[in-house]
């Protein structure tokens, strides 16, 4: 594509860099600059499908040959090339990172489509969208929509947590679709399967429906197999008991045949299904606190505690791990999040819904948690999950998507400059420095929202100008400081500014004072 389009309410394109053909954004800037910022929307279906991007690099892979088996013998995968110069990283970076268990690449080698992205502290902090029907609400359509409409507003990774009819057919057409990874929680499918018996449940038919999603290319699954019987108890005293959906099935599994939890007793041969596809855990958080009275208690850290154990076992089959964490946790709680997950889980990759540091905002909980994501970012959460207007209300609409994405880019984005990542402030530079110089085109174009923000400003400027003056309708053409300090700046020339430094040095060495508001 040669010509920049209207993306997003502003002006840009999609670039493939490389023979890896690496996608970028570029954003033209009247300066005659273009900047270049990361992107997550994927290839232009032709025929209505993408392109299989890795058919030719895995044709020759061996069966169970996965990320961290190839990165502990050194060898360079095209995935970690693909990801290395994504994130403008060395690749020795990606495979040491990923050798020691501190980062993923969650790809099936059934998802041919996927576009390789990283998961890990060392690298850009990304956003998760959940998207999926439920018994109430079904739509196949609708949910492929969703799945674009996530993609082109950066999220980096998708879950599909569908619960309704027609689980592996909305599935399928979300994974053809995909250009990021897409992940699974397959307990539920299981549970449909037996229509809603848990006691029915058991390992044989969560292998037979794992190894089916495998198969269509899901590239990670979110596994509770944390949720051990003896932590059941400590969740009865609880104010929102076990909010998990996974986490409750699992605990009622539990006390009802009176035995330890499947996934855990048979964890191995979970790890040799993933092995064989290259998929990633997720070790899920069944035990995560859904409001702020019970974060960061036994249940949820004996958890925690056992994700560290499986962590390993997993390592050991060669297969890759992130860990979930929670939940709902107060702002001055969060810290010790992640340091217990640091302390127990090997530096393996933190993957939190939130944090909602506050339990009172319905229909804001995007942008409360929002605050508790970049906070738990910062101390190098890898991986966060996005929160819509919707939670705790209703299944979410293309514009509930939006809005979660967008504040948790921004979270992102904040972990990002706060961990000093080289480069994270490049974008902010950019604006900015459009923001002083009053290019108003440039300014929409480089915003995460260029719609929004072209829009605000036109609705008191809206005139063509209007996108050249040097003031907005804030402060007016009078009072703008910026367009102030720029007459400063032009008042005083290098000869100016020398005479006036050394009049200065003059009149502080008689005693005198630089400046006083009183005189």
């Amino acid at each position: 594509m040669d010509a920049y389009e209207d993306w997003n309410g502003g002006r840009s394109r999609r670039i493939e860099v490389g023979d890896l053909r690496v996608p970028f954004r570029e954003i033209p800037l009247t300066n005659g600059e273009v900047f270049r910022t990361y992107d997550t929307a994927g290839p232009v279906a032709v025929d209505g499908e993408l392109p299989k991007l890795r058919a030719p690099w895995i044709a020759d892979r061996p069966e169970g040959e996965t990320q961290l088996s190839l990165a502990r013998r050194g060898v360079v995968s095209p995935e970690m090339r693909f990801c290395a110069e994504r994130e403008g990283v060395p690749v020795e970076r990606v495979i040491e990172e990923l050798s020691r268990g501190r980062a993923i690449i969650p790809s099936n080698r059934r998802h041919l489509e996927l576009e390789p992205m990283i998961v890990g502290r060392a690298f850009k902090t990304k956003v998760n969208a959940n998207i999926g029907n439920s018994r109430v609400r079904a739509s196949i359509d609708e949910e492929v929509e969703k799945l674009r409409w996530a993609v082109r507003w950066g999220a980096d990774t998708v879950m599909d947590l569908s619960t309704g009819p027609d689980i592996p057919q909305t599935r399928e057409a979300i994974l053809r679709n995909s250009p990021v990874p897409i992940g699974t929680v397959p307990i539920y499918e299981c549970l449909e399967q037996v229509a809603g018996r848990v006691e029915k449940l058991d390992i044989e038919r969560y292998l037979d429906v794992l190894e089916a999603q495998c198969e269509q290319g899901v590239d990670y699954f979110t596994v509770h197999a944390g949720v051990l019987i003896q932590y059941v108890p400590l969740t009865a005293r609880r104010v929102t008991g076990i909010v998990s959906r996974g986490g409750s099935i699992l605990a009622k599994w539990c006390l009802h045949h009176h035995k330890q939890n499947f996934l855990y007793e048979h964890f191995d041969r979970i790890c040799a299904v993933l092995r064989k596809y290259d998929v990633s855990f997720s070790l899920g958080d069944g035990l995560r606190p859904g409001c702020t009275a019970d974060a960061n208690d036994e249940a949820q850290f004996g958890e925690l505690r056992t994700l560290g154990e499986l962590t390993k076992t997993a390592w050991e089959h060669d297969v890759q791990v992130m860990i979930e964490g929670p939940g709902h946790v107060p702002l001055h709680l969060i810290a010790d999040n992640m340091a217990e997950q640091h302390k127990h889980c090997h530096g393996a990759p933190f993957y939190t819904l939130g944090p909602l540091p506050i339990d009172v905002s319905p229909g804001y909980d995007h942008l409360a948690s929002a605050i508790g994501a970049a906070m738990i970012g910062m101390l190098g959460t890898a991986l966060l999950c996005y929160v819509t207007p919707k939670e705790h209300l209703g299944l979410p609409d293309k514009d509930d998507v939006k809005q979660g994405l967008i504040a948790y880019r921004i979270a992102a984005h904040t972990a990002d400059i706060a961990k000093g990542l080289p480069g994270a402030r490049d974008w902010d530079d950019a604006l900015s420095k459009a923001r002083f110089e009053f290019r108003w085109e440039d300014q929409f174009n480089l915003a995460i929202d260029p719609g929004v923000a072209r829009a605000y400003h036109d609705q008191t400027l809206p005139a063509e100008g209007a996108k050249t003056a040097h003031f907005c309708s804030m402060c007016g053409p009078r009072f703008c400081s910026m367009q102030i300090t720029q007459e400063v700046r032009a008042m005083a020339s290098d000869e100016v500014a020398a005479g006036m430094a050394e009049k200065a040095k003059e009149f502080a060495a008689g005693g005198g004072e630089i400046y006083s508001p009183a005189k």
